[in-house]
This record gives C-alpha cells, sequence and structure tokens, in this order.
C-alpha cells in the first residue's frame, strides 16, 4: 500500500480508537518532487517522529509549475521550503516570509560545464550560452554574474542565458555551455547520460563567493505572533531536525524511505541513495538554527551587483531564532 495512504488510515484508526486529544495539523510544501533532498522530513513522518510531538504532518511535493513563496502566499501551507534568495526577494516585495530554521548549512549549487567548450575560469563566461534556472532559483545566479561585472542580456561581452527546464537537456544536445547543477543530483544526471567527470569542469556557488544559503524552512510572520503558532512550529521543526539526523546517520535506509513515499516511481534506488550521501554533507554540522554569519554573507551576496542586485537593501525581522530555541531545548 501507498505509503501516504497507509499513514492516513493509521490516523484514521487512532481516531476512531479515541485518542485524548487530536493532533496539531500542519502542511510542509517542499521545494521540489519527492527525492532525498527532503529525506529528514519523510524519515520523520515513516519514523513517527511528527507523531511524538502530537503533529499530524502533510507533505506536499513540488514541482516545476509550483512556488513555495506562492503556495503559503495563497495559504496552501502552514511552512514552506525556499532557498534564501528567493524568500529575501519576495519579502522585499510584500510577502512577509521569515526563516524558522536552517536544517542546510551549505550550498550544493553548481554551474556544470562542458570542458571542449573552452571554459576554464568565469573569465571564459562572456560570449557562452548558460542555462539558468528561474521561479525564483535565478537570484544566486544573478547575483554572481553582477559580482562579475557580466551582463545577462546576451550582448557583447555579456553571456546569453538559456531558461533551463528541470533537466540537464541543453548540455547533452550542446544547446548550452554550462547548466545549473546540484551537487547531489543534475550533475549526476550528467554522468549516468554519459558524459564523463573528465569532460565536466563545475564552478560551485560557495567557491565563487556567492555562498547563499538553500533549503530553509519559512512561515508567514503573524504566525510568529501566536503562540499556539510558535509551539507547534517549535515541535515540527524539533521532531523534523531529528528525522534530518536520522537520515544523515542512515542514509541508505533514509533514500529506501523516500522512494517509499514517491507516488510517481520517477525515481531510482540508485540515485536516490547516492543523492542522500552528496545531501548529508550539506546538512551536517547544522543543528537547525540559523547561523546569523551565513545569512549575513548571504545578505551581502545578494546586495552586491552594482545596479542590479537581487535585493536593494538589507531585510529587518527576515529570521528568528524562537522558533530553533524552543525546538533545541
Amino acid at each position: 500500500m501507498n505509503k501516504l495512504l497507509t499513514s492516513a488510515l493509521a490516523g484514521a484508526l487512532a481516531l476512531g480508537a479515541g485518542v485524548a486529544q487530536a493532533a496539531d495539523d500542519l502542511t510542509l510544501q517542499l521545494k521540489w518532487v519527492t527525492q532525498a533532498q527532503f529525506a529528514g522530513y519523510y524519515v520523520a513522518l515513516e519514523k513517527g517522529f511528527y507523531g511524538e510531538e502530537d503533529l499530524n504532518v502533510t507533505i506536499k511535493p513540488g514541482g516545476p509549475d509550483i512556488a513555495p513563496t506562492q503556495v503559503v502566499a495563497g495559504g496552501g501551507a502552514d511552512v514552506v521550503i525556499d532557498w534564501m534568495p528567493s524568500a529575501l526577494a519576495a519579502r522585499e516585495k510584500g510577502l512577509p516570509l521569515v526563516n524558522i530554521a536552517q536544517p542546510f548549512k551549505s550550498s550544493g549549487m553548481m554551474l556544470t560545464c562542458r570542458k571542449d567548450t573552452g571554459i576554464t575560469s568565469p573569465a571564459d563566461f562572456p560570449g557562452k550560452t548558460l542555462g539558468v534556472w528561474f521561479f525564483g532559483n535565478e537570484y544566486p545566479f544573478l547575483s554572481w554574474m553582477s559580482q562579475l561585472g557580466v551582463a545577462t542580456d546576451g550582448s557583447d561581452g555579456g553571456v546569453t542565458v538559456l531558461k533551463q527546464g528541470f533537466n540537464v537537456d541543453p548540455i547533452l544536445q550542446k544547446q548550452a555551455d554550462c547548466v545549473s547543477t546540484m551537487t547531489y543530483n543534475e550533475y549526476w544526471q550528467i554522468i549516468d547520460a554519459g558524459i564523463s567527470a573528465d569532460e565536466l569542469i563545475t564552478f560551485k556557488y560557495e567557491d565563487q563567493g556567492v555562498a547563499t544559503l538553500e533549503d530553509g524552512l519559512y512561515v508567514l510572520e503573524d504566525k510568529l505572533a501566536d503562540p499556539a503558532e510558535v509551539d507547534k512550529l517549535a515541535r515540527f521543526v524539533k521532531a523534523s531536525m531529528k528525522g534530518w539526523k536520522y537520515a544523515e546517520a542512515h542514509p541508505d535506509e533514509a533514500a529506501e524511505i523516500v522512494l517509499e513515499y514517491d507516488e510517481t516511481g520517477a525515481q531510482t534506488e540508485k540515485h536516490q541513495k547516492r543523492m542522500m550521501g552528496e545531501v548529508a554533507k550539506l546538512t551536517a554540522g547544522s543543528n537547525g538554527a540559523l547561523d546569523p554569519a551565513d545569512y549575513e554573507r548571504t545578505v551581502a551576496s545578494l546586495l552586491s551587483g552594482g545596479s542590479d542586485p537581487v535585493i536593494s537593501k538589507a531585510p529587518e525581522g527576515a529570521w528568528t531564532h524562537a522558533i530553533t530555541d524552543a525546538a533545541l531545548k
């Protein structure tokens, strides 16, 4: 039986048995489809960590047409997973998102290029075609290009931006010289497609001084004014981080749990186990609490870029330790 249906059935049986108090409902919107990138949350669900905190958590997968910021703005989720550049850009535009926890300590974003294009360093980007994800994922790239002083409009001395779908076809078909990849996902799709690592050169955003935070947990600001919501969110973060640390310690089991919740059947065991191993490197060192230094570094990166920065001023009230302080007691 599908795991999501099994969980729903278990909840119904528990209600039928007459539990003393109903668990608090909470909906989490993922940034992308069900995969090991989100293993900690599925582990927490499967292992009963949410249930231990009196929570009934629903996990909603994302996809190419789903923007977490739009989902939370429309009331479709209590908590969303998003990258900080996207969240801060949305906040500046009027959506009061607040980071309540940061399970990912490091960035996994890269630009992966074919060596036969002649690219050996970012100085070789001008005149090239670069694949870029949009829907909020473009902000780290735009910040990087701004810092390099490289135009992104295809003009002389600039780069041509190819609006990349959530695949690596442009580099395989030589439509782009470089494409956006994550250390745990798309890079390996290129390898699996038959291009060897020796034929590629990668540029990790962190190594280029564009280390922006990814996969944080965000809520709308008004939730933080309600003590009952704060308590619920603290229990959610506590259980989620328990799930993440279990996933780090048991990566293969975590990947198998993710596969059980994948309703599409599109994921493979090999890819998910490899992904979980790479994701564990990014969550390692985080207890869930946002490091202010990491936040400031992200903001500084987004503010840089001359006349066209990603955000125009340093945000105020964009993060809080109130939830993790309660969760980590």
